[in-house]
């Protein structure tokens, strides 16, 4: 595991039948958009943002899709297992949603657990200097701790620019998460793979 890299929540990473769940849209086997490499992608349902010209409107509501079960849980973990595999992805949806965060970060913890060496994204409408100081939700803190690259901030159409990487919108930013919780300051994700 790299220095400075977060180790695994310590905790059970099962969920039960009767728990509350978080829906999700879609688990993407083979996604080269989000993210460097071939990767893993899980899409959260429920957004507040609402934001205009959202790629995915359909996942604002909390109840689209199907909820998030164990059985969606095991198929990312063997989804991830091959070599070529180079990390997982978090989007939406709202990951940082209130109501997401909790399944959100077992999920995320699960995965750090599982295959300490694949890079975790995230992306989010909320700007990182906001859930580092723990302003949304009960575990927005804690959630960025196991997460290596987080897209943060709204996307806003009158600055959408598809020559961008990984983000939609030129105000969102590309976060070394390990790197500015250990600054105390925005450190930008540097591709070192281009």
């Amino acid at each position: 595991m790299e220095k400075n890299k977060p180790g695994p929540r310590k905790g059970p990473h099962t969920i039960t039948q009767g728990e509350k769940n978080m829906n999700y849209a879609e688990i993407k086997n083979v996604d080269v958009a989000n993210g460097p490499g071939v990767r893993v992608s899980l899409f959260v349902s429920g957004c507040p943002h609402h934001c205009p010209g959202c790629f995915n409107p359909e996942s604002w509501d909390f109840g689209f899709g199907k909820p998030f079960d164990q059985a969606a849980m095991d198929e990312i973990i063997q989804l991830l297992k091959p070599d070529y595999i180079k990390g997982f992805s978090v989007l939406g949806g709202e990951p940082f949603a209130p109501e997401n965060q909790e399944q959100v970060m077992d999920i995320v913890c699960r995965v750090r657990e599982t295959y300490p060496d694949k890079e975790i994204w995230c992306w989010t409408g909320y700007k990182y200097e906001d859930l580092v100081r723990d302003k949304v939700g009960n575990h927005s803190h804690e959630l960025l701790m196991q997460i290596d690259v987080l897209v943060d901030g709204p996307f806003i159409e009158a600055k959408k620019d598809l020559g961008l990487r990984f983000r939609g919108s030129s105000n969102q930013r590309i976060i070394n998460v390990p790197a500015s919780l250990l600054t105390h300051s925005i450190v930008q994700w540097e591709d070192r793979h281009s």
